[in-house]
């Protein structure tokens, strides 16, 4: 079968003020319902929690996280392109064995790939990418990679919130609520605090 080896990359979780940043890579398969995608920001998250598994069971996918401390020392912009990056390599990895079971012959190597990745920046992969804004809402590749880091790293924030009670973690995502802002003031940074990033600028609405 002759297929387009076309790679999207997304990240979530660049705004917030604890946690990890997440990132996907993600080739669809040829038969995907493509018509079921959007950026994970324009779908409910009951939609988000429906597509993960379909995403997951037919494509090939790799996610990756970088945390707290880390985005601290080398900052949020680098930790992302970090994320994409190791995402991608991992995809790399999963990419032969997901070819044979679905019968696509590999031809060449993986610099072939075609990637994008949504933002202006790009990760430092080795294969022909590009960025462009608002790649989340244009490639279905980038979409189903933007429902992946964001769907898997809301449910990382829930395990965190039962772990650290108090901060409101399930609510909000680690985004600077108002709510948030004030549970640092009353109990102190949390162990998954991004501690580089400032927590007096507090918004009602996440974004």
């Amino acid at each position: 079968m002759e297929f387009n080896f076309f790679a999207g990359l997304d990240e979530a979780g660049r705004g917030p003020l604890a946690g990890p940043v997440s990132a996907a890579c993600v080739i669809l398969s040829p038969d995907f319902p493509v018509e079921l995608l959007n950026d994970s920001k324009k779908l409910t998250e009951k939609k988000r929690e429906k597509l993960l598994p379909l995403i997951k069971e037919k494509c090939c996918w790799c996610l990756a996280y970088v945390e707290h401390d880390e985005i601290d020392r080398i900052n949020i912009l680098q930790a992302s392109l970090k994320a994409m990056k190791i995402a991608y390599e991992g995809m790399v990895k999963k990419l032969p064995e997901w070819c044979k079971a679905n019968g696509i012959e590999m031809i060449g190597d993986v610099k072939k790939i075609e990637a994008m990745a949504d933002g202006t920046f790009t990760p430092d992969i080795d294969c022909n990418v590009k960025c462009e804004p608002k790649a989340d809402g244009n490639y279905p590749a980038v979409m189903a990679a933007s429902i992946i880091a964001k769907v898997e790293r809301d449910h990382l924030m829930i395990q965190y919130d039962e772990k650290y009670p108090g901060y409101g973690y399930a609510k909000h995502k680690g985004y600077p609520t108002a709510a948030h802002v004030e549970a640092i003031r009353s109990l102190g940074p949390s162990p998954i605090q991004r501690m580089s990033f400032d927590w007096n600028k507090g918004k009602k609405k996440k974004k």
